[in-house]
């Protein structure tokens, strides 16, 4: 395996950064995890813009052009893919603000750590596609929007981890979380859809979500089905009297869930056609790496 780190490519056991990195010693930087299907990238240039979006709310200056950093992830892959000898990878995409000292200021950090990380993900066994997820409603809120801004794709997730620790702890794979005002968000790493009266539903960004690339993938899958799709607010009612519930991530792909609280949901047709349509939609979708000429 090699990772790319700060414009090198090295081996696993030589990829290393500062203990002084801010991103480190204070979650100060963003990021992005992107799939790899069949030596293509899915949906590499919308992963990008909101990689370069997030940063520049955080006035963090990514230290290469858009392009320089696209041939970078192009190329990392391709090296890694040929040398593992596989199709399919996850890539974790890291920007931080880079080396400091130990003091807050970011002024001190000089240059911002870029690091390309490819390698195999499996959130969930194969068995909880076909089953079903079982979720929790968490006792821990998303912080609003005025606090830091959930749309931020940032390097700290302490408040989405004690939100697994609690799910964990429950024996659920996930965790649903809610904002200040008791409206549904997303979960601890995943988008949160329901299925009611033949309608798809989810959060809209406004609520406290991240806009997730599988989330937008889902919204226009459902327009190329001609199924009902709106963004509109969710409440635990709506949650708990749905008649299908799934969540969608980079990792966890589309996976639907048989169990709230204490409560089961059947895995309804709407949900099996969205996982059924999804690697038809990746291919139309993906950046190839291995380029004929």
């Amino acid at each position: 395996m090699k990772v790319f780190i700060n414009g090198k490519l090295v081996s696993k056991e030589e990829a290393k950064i500062s203990v002084w990195d801010h991103g480190f010693l204070y979650g100060d930087g963003v990021f992005e995890g992107i799939r790899v299907y069949n030596n293509s990238i899915f949906k590499l240039d919308e992963h990008l813009v909101r990689l370069y979006n997030s940063a520049r709310v955080i006035e963090l200056n990514i230290p290469y052009s858009y392009e320089e950093l696209r041939n970078h992830v192009i190329n990392t892959v391709r090296v890694n893919l040929e040398e593992e000898k596989t199709e399919n990878a996850y890539i974790r995409l890291v920007v931080s603000r880079g080396e400091g000292d130990l003091g807050l200021d970011p002024r001190k950090c000089k240059t911002p750590s870029v690091v390309i990380i490819v390698d195999k993900i499996q959130l969930y066994p194969k068995e909880f596609y076909e089953k079903g997820l079982k979720l929790i409603i968490s006792s821990y809120r998303r912080p609003s929007a005025d606090i830091l801004s959930p749309r931020i794709k940032s390097l700290n997730y302490l408040n989405n981890i004690l939100a697994k620790i609690e799910a964990n702890n429950s024996s659920a794979q996930e965790a649903i979380m809610l904002n200040q005002n008791g409206y549904v968000t997303e979960c601890t790493a995943d988008n949160i859809f329901i299925v009611y009266k033949g309608i798809v539903k989810t959060p809209p960004p406004y609520v406290g979500i991240l806009e997730g690339i599988t989330r937008e993938s889902v919204i226009q899958m459902c327009q190329e089905l001609n199924i009902p799709c709106q963004e509109t607010i969710l409440d635990i009612k709506d949650i708990l009297t749905a008649d299908e519930i799934f969540i969608t991530g980079t990792g966890a792909e589309i996976v639907p869930v048989r169990q709230v609280n204490n409560l089961t949901f059947n895995i309804g047709e709407i949900t099996k056609k969205l996982i059924q349509h999804f690697p038809n939609f990746v291919k139309r979708h993906s950046t190839p790496v291995f380029v004929k000429v």
